[in-house]
């Protein structure tokens, strides 16, 4: 039996938000969360739209190679989880300046962790946290003495 095909990955310029009227009404309109190295601004959209993603980086977090490199790492979180999302939504990610320096994990971690407290995330599916790992061998461990 062959295994189930993965959901692609892509990212085309067709999924960017491109103009300033529309990061403009996100931004206007939409909700906010501010954790990490990221400012999420959101809307959500009808179940039937594909999810769009802008990407802000201002000269204030460094030249021109590093609002590049910021704007990578944004983008590769957005097109690895877009999956993730719970309904399809119009997202403006804002750099922070904690951003530079960062490795993908780092903003990945606080991509995720913004999106989970904005409830924009499927819920888990079987998935177990770390921490619920941790507490399950302890409880063991417990339970053995």
């Amino acid at each position: 039996m062959p295994a189930a095909t993965p959901k692609r990955l892509r990212f085309g310029r067709d999924l960017r938000l491109k103009q300033s009227r529309d990061f403009a009404r996100v931004r206007r309109e939409g909700q906010r969360a501010v954790l990490g190295c990221l400012i999420a601004n959101w809307q959500r959209l009808p179940a039937e739209s594909p999810s769009r993603l802008g990407v802000i980086t201002s000269g204030k977090i460094g030249g021109a190679v590093v609002r590049n490199r910021a704007r990578r790492l944004l983008r590769e979180t957005f097109r690895v989880h877009q999956h993730e999302l719970a309904q399809p939504v119009d997202l403006v990610l804002v750099a922070r300046a904690s951003i530079v320096g960062q490795d993908f994990a780092k903003v990945e971690r606080d991509f995720l962790a913004t999106l989970r407290r904005a409830g924009l995330l499927k819920p888990a599916e079987q998935k177990t946290d770390d921490r619920q790992i941790v507490e399950t061998l302890k409880q063991a461990a417990t339970n053995k003495q």
